[in-house]
């Protein structure tokens, strides 16, 4: 695959497939996107039309089994990542699938247990990508004993706008699509996970603040899937965390990481993409620059063809990073229902 042509099929071709995933996979030589199937044939022949691809399917499967498709990148929402990503696997074909990795974590290792079939294969998650300019400084500042002990992480996370009661419902609020997914739970949790290693222990409360909505035809369903979460949790490493998310904490102070530790402390400004320390003497936090050249950003469907290239190895995000913060999704929904603590299963 060095020099050869990777052609890609596409499976599902929603908005961050089409702001990101189709115009990253064009930009880089030797890439082709041969096909696509979308949740109707009508939608994808608009996105074929778009994108200059030459194939519409009417059905998923047809992708994935087509001889001429090297690599399958999977749009779609959650209820069928499982599915897509185990039969292309089966198929021969490299994954690019879209983050929430699945509905559970049952799911979540299959699609581990079937990449680790085909190790050949390349198996790549969609990162978060909200803190991919800081990530490496901030591992770089709490290896180099910046803050000491990390004692205890406050992460608060909300859009800071009013409830809607009368809007319809979104796939992320339907159950049957998204699973025990929360709101943007996972994506942190997964940018946690790469400063602060995984979560043992979850105790978590949560709020369903519109018990019911009208989907876009006007049938009524019952919502299952929290508007709010408050989760205390206790890190492998000994830390402890206080994580909120929220879509009812309208004009609460933007989504920002308090990192505590016995000799200092870290501040991130998720939004700005800024950070901010300070070490036991000093009286205020001051801003930490974050030199261009670590400041790395997206890079996911590079990295994906690097990879399938033998170029590479992924990191962001692999299988098994997925199925833990799939195991920590699901940790939470347990413990919510139960009211009791829950412990976060390991690989």
């Amino acid at each position: 695959m060095n020099t050869q042509t990777i052609r890609v099929g596409l499976v599902g071709a929603g908005n961050n497939t089409r702001i990101r995933h189709i115009p990253g996979l064009r930009a880089l030589p030797g890439v082709e996107l041969v096909s696509v199937a979308n949740r109707t044939r009508e939608s994808g022949e608009r996105v074929a039309r778009e994108f200059g691809i030459g194939r519409v399917h009417e059905h998923w499967r047809d992708v994935v089994g087509a001889d001429d498709v090297d690599a399958v990148c999977i749009g779609t929402w959650p209820y069928l990542h499982r599915e897509i990503t185990v039969a292309a696997l089966e198929h021969g074909k490299h994954v690019l699938c879209e983050a929430r990795m699945a509905m559970n974590a049952a799911e979540g290792r299959q699609m581990l247990a079937a990449s680790r079939r085909a190790p050949h294969l390349v198996a790549q998650l969609v990162p978060a990508p909200h803190t991919l300019e800081v990530d490496s400084t901030i591992a770089r500042l709490l290896a180099e004993g910046y803050v000491g002990e990390v004692l205890a992480v406050e992460l608060g996370a909300a859009p800071g706008r009013f409830l809607e009661r009368e809007a319809p419902l979104h796939w992320r609020q339907d159950i049957t699509l998204s699973g025990f997914n929360i709101l943007n739970m996972g994506i942190w949790y997964e940018a946690m996970m790469r400063w602060l290693g995984p979560a043992r222990r979850v105790m978590a409360m949560t709020k369903v603040a519109v018990p019911r909505r009208r989907d876009a035809q006007g049938a009524w369903h019952e919502v299952r899937v929290p508007d709010h979460v408050d989760i205390l949790a206790d890190l492998r490493s000994g830390a402890v965390g206080h994580l909120r998310f929220s879509a009812v904490t309208a004009l609460a102070p933007a989504s920002e990481v308090w990192i505590f530790g016995s000799d200092g402390t870290l501040r991130l400004e998720a939004d700005a993409r800024r950070l901010w320390g300070a070490r036991r003497g000093e009286p205020a936090l001051r801003e930490i620059p974050i030199p261009a050249e670590q400041r790395v950003g997206w890079r996911v469907e590079e990295e994906f063809v690097k990879a399938i290239r033998g170029q590479e190895k992924v990191s962001r995000t692999t299988f098994a990073d997925g199925v833990l913060y799939m195991e920590f999704t699901e940790a939470v929904a347990r413990s919510a229902a139960s009211g009791q603590a829950v412990e976060v299963a390991d690989l």
